[in-house]
Protein backbone atom coordinates (compact mmCIF):
# COMPACT_ATOMS: atom_id res chain seq x y z
CA UNK A 1 0.00 0.00 0.00
CA UNK A 2 1.14 3.37 -0.95
CA UNK A 3 1.84 5.71 2.21
CA UNK A 4 0.60 9.25 1.82
CA UNK A 5 0.94 12.03 4.60
CA UNK A 6 -0.87 14.61 5.86
CA UNK A 7 2.21 17.28 5.15
CA UNK A 8 1.25 16.76 1.27
CA UNK A 9 -2.47 17.35 1.84
CA UNK A 10 -3.15 20.26 4.53
CA UNK A 11 -4.05 23.25 3.28
CA UNK A 12 -1.70 25.97 4.63
CA UNK A 13 -2.96 29.75 3.74
CA UNK A 14 -5.92 29.51 5.04
CA UNK A 15 -6.76 32.05 7.40
CA UNK A 16 -6.61 31.72 11.83
CA UNK A 17 -7.86 34.21 14.36
CA UNK A 18 -7.04 35.14 17.59
CA UNK A 19 -9.10 34.01 20.87
CA UNK A 20 -9.70 37.24 21.10
CA UNK A 21 -11.57 37.62 17.66
CA UNK A 22 -14.94 38.63 17.32
CA UNK A 23 -18.01 36.05 16.36
CA UNK A 24 -18.23 38.68 13.61
CA UNK A 25 -14.74 38.83 12.57
CA UNK A 26 -15.02 34.76 12.51
CA UNK A 27 -18.13 34.63 10.45
CA UNK A 28 -16.81 37.59 8.10
CA UNK A 29 -13.66 34.78 8.20
CA UNK A 30 -16.12 31.97 7.03
CA UNK A 31 -17.95 33.10 4.41
CA UNK A 32 -15.05 32.82 1.95
CA UNK A 33 -15.94 29.45 0.09
CA UNK A 34 -12.46 28.16 0.39
CA UNK A 35 -12.30 28.54 4.06
CA UNK A 36 -13.86 25.50 5.84
CA UNK A 37 -13.24 26.03 9.04
CA UNK A 38 -11.02 28.54 11.25
CA UNK A 39 -8.04 27.39 14.08
CA UNK A 40 -7.77 29.62 16.90
CA UNK A 41 -3.99 30.31 17.85
CA UNK A 42 -2.63 32.14 21.21
CA UNK A 43 -0.22 34.06 21.15
CA UNK A 44 2.28 32.03 21.81
CA UNK A 45 1.34 29.91 18.46
CA UNK A 46 -0.20 27.51 20.02
CA UNK A 47 -3.58 25.84 18.57
CA UNK A 48 -5.99 26.63 21.30
CA UNK A 49 -9.46 25.73 19.59
CA UNK A 50 -11.36 25.58 16.06
CA UNK A 51 -14.58 27.58 14.75
CA UNK A 52 -16.39 26.13 12.19
CA UNK A 53 -19.87 27.65 9.87
CA UNK A 54 -21.74 25.60 12.79
CA UNK A 55 -20.66 27.36 15.54
CA UNK A 56 -21.86 30.39 14.26
CA UNK A 57 -24.88 29.35 13.16
CA UNK A 58 -25.88 28.96 16.56
CA UNK A 59 -24.57 32.02 18.08
CA UNK A 60 -27.03 33.54 15.40
CA UNK A 61 -29.42 31.71 16.33
CA UNK A 62 -28.76 32.63 20.16
CA UNK A 63 -28.14 36.19 18.81
CA UNK A 64 -25.24 36.28 20.92
CA UNK A 65 -22.87 37.56 17.96
CA UNK A 66 -21.10 39.67 20.22
CA UNK A 67 -18.99 37.27 22.14
CA UNK A 68 -14.83 36.58 21.29
CA UNK A 69 -14.36 33.47 19.77
CA UNK A 70 -12.67 32.15 23.16
CA UNK A 71 -16.27 31.72 24.52
CA UNK A 72 -17.33 29.28 22.00
CA UNK A 73 -14.66 27.76 20.38
CA UNK A 74 -14.09 23.77 20.24
CA UNK A 75 -11.45 23.13 22.65
CA UNK A 76 -8.94 21.05 23.56
CA UNK A 77 -8.36 20.47 19.74
CA UNK A 78 -7.45 17.05 18.49
CA UNK A 79 -4.63 17.81 16.14
CA UNK A 80 -2.39 15.65 13.73
CA UNK A 81 1.77 16.37 12.59
CA UNK A 82 3.29 16.54 8.92
CA UNK A 83 4.29 12.77 9.59
CA UNK A 84 0.37 11.53 9.94
CA UNK A 85 -0.16 9.36 7.44
CA UNK A 86 -3.79 10.07 5.56
CA UNK A 87 -5.64 6.99 6.86
CA UNK A 88 -4.30 7.50 10.66
CA UNK A 89 -6.14 11.16 9.56
CA UNK A 90 -8.92 9.49 8.75
CA UNK A 91 -9.29 7.15 11.62
CA UNK A 92 -8.79 10.20 14.35
CA UNK A 93 -11.74 11.92 12.51
CA UNK A 94 -13.56 9.30 12.52
CA UNK A 95 -13.16 8.46 16.15
CA UNK A 96 -13.39 12.24 17.33
CA UNK A 97 -16.09 13.25 15.35
CA UNK A 98 -14.35 16.21 13.76
CA UNK A 99 -14.14 17.00 9.76
CA UNK A 100 -11.15 19.27 10.48
CA UNK A 101 -7.44 18.70 11.77
CA UNK A 102 -5.14 21.24 12.22
CA UNK A 103 -1.74 20.19 11.60
CA UNK A 104 0.77 20.82 14.39
CA UNK A 105 4.75 20.41 13.61
CA UNK A 106 7.13 21.47 16.14
CA UNK A 107 4.48 23.26 18.07
CA UNK A 108 3.89 25.66 15.58
CA UNK A 109 0.47 25.41 13.01
CA UNK A 110 1.27 24.27 9.91
CA UNK A 111 -2.20 23.93 7.97
CA UNK A 112 -5.76 22.33 8.30
CA UNK A 113 -6.64 19.18 7.32
CA UNK A 114 -10.26 18.52 5.83
CA UNK A 115 -12.34 15.20 5.52
CA UNK A 116 -12.73 16.42 1.98
CA UNK A 117 -8.39 16.33 1.50
CA UNK A 118 -8.44 12.87 2.46
CA UNK A 119 -11.70 11.70 0.72
CA UNK A 120 -10.07 10.76 -2.36
CA UNK A 121 -7.26 8.85 -0.49
CA UNK A 122 -9.14 6.87 1.80
CA UNK A 123 -11.64 4.06 0.60
CA UNK A 124 -14.86 3.58 2.60
CA UNK A 125 -13.35 -0.09 2.64
CA UNK A 126 -10.07 0.44 2.96
CA UNK A 127 -9.14 -1.14 -0.19
CA UNK A 128 -4.97 -2.13 -0.39
CA UNK A 129 -3.80 -1.99 -3.89
CA UNK A 130 -0.73 -3.74 -4.67
CA UNK A 131 1.67 -1.90 -7.03
CA UNK A 132 2.81 -3.89 -10.03
CA UNK A 133 4.87 -1.46 -11.86
CA UNK A 134 2.13 0.38 -13.73
CA UNK A 135 2.13 4.16 -14.20
CA UNK A 136 0.84 5.78 -11.11
CA UNK A 137 0.98 9.74 -10.55
CA UNK A 138 0.18 11.20 -7.49
CA UNK A 139 -0.95 14.95 -7.12
CA UNK A 140 2.14 17.25 -6.71
CA UNK A 141 3.90 17.84 -3.72
CA UNK A 142 2.37 14.43 -2.13
CA UNK A 143 5.03 12.48 -0.50
CA UNK A 144 4.63 8.74 -1.58
CA UNK A 145 6.17 6.68 0.85
CA UNK A 146 6.35 2.42 0.73
CA UNK A 147 4.15 1.23 3.85
CA UNK A 148 5.85 -0.64 6.97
Amino acid sequence: MIQIYVASLAATALPTVPPTATAMEAAYLLREPDVPALVVIDDTETVVGMVTEADIVALVAEESTHLPVSSFMSSPVVTVTPETSVHVAADTMQKTGVKHLPVVGDGVYRGLLSVEDIAPYVSRHRLDIEWKGDTFSAPEGTTLQPAD
